[in-house]
């Protein structure tokens, strides 16, 4: 079995606020970019949202809790599993893709974040596993949404993951 059947995909999210395109990086997060993939294929993510902004840090969803109607608390829902981390070399900077994770290193399921500025700090600790290749007004837009809540992250209305769709990147 090949770890990776096709590098030349792509994701596109499609936000309430527009789209995002990210292109994987399979070379050292095989295992993470499969995962993201098999959910967003699936359609896991369709209809979920942004429920962490931080302006200046990351934009993260990615949590079947923030579908309508779902009563669990959002940031705490998975995919029911768990994936291995795949720690690399690749910094946390404006634009990157990681998977969000609880205090546990292995604990990563769906949950991703954008990186919307400068993270360094989460480097070597959280799976980096692709970056931002168009969209980034959206990322801004998303960013700078109002947000309230103890950690001032919780946005004030809805930010929609309305789908993440997988795509033959573009040549």
């Amino acid at each position: 079995m090949t770890q990776n059947k096709n590098p030349e995909e792509q994701a596109v999210l499609k936000t309430s606020f527009g789209e995002m395109t990210v292109a994987f990086w399979p070379d050292v997060a095989p295992k993470t970019v499969e995962n993201f993939k098999k959910l967003a294929k699936a359609g896991f993510y369709d209809g979920t949202a942004f429920h962490r902004i931080i302006k200046g840090f990351m934009i993260q969803g990615g949590c079947p809790n923030t579908k309508e109607g779902q009563k669990g608390m959002p940031g705490t829902g998975g995919p029911g599993y768990m994936i291995k981390a795949e720690f690399n070399k690749k910094g946390h900077v404006r634009g990157v893709l990681s998977m969000a994770r609880s205090s546990s290193p292995d604990s990563a399921g769906s949950q991703f974040f954008i990186c919307h500025g400068n993270a360094s700090f989460l480097d070597g600790q959280y799976t980096a596993f692709g970056e931002l290749v168009s969209g980034e007004e959206v990322l801004e837009q998303i960013a700078n949404v109002p947000t309230s809540g103890s950690e001032k992250s919780t946005p004030i209305a809805r930010v929609a993951l309305e789908s993440v769709t997988i795509v033959p990147a573009a040549t």
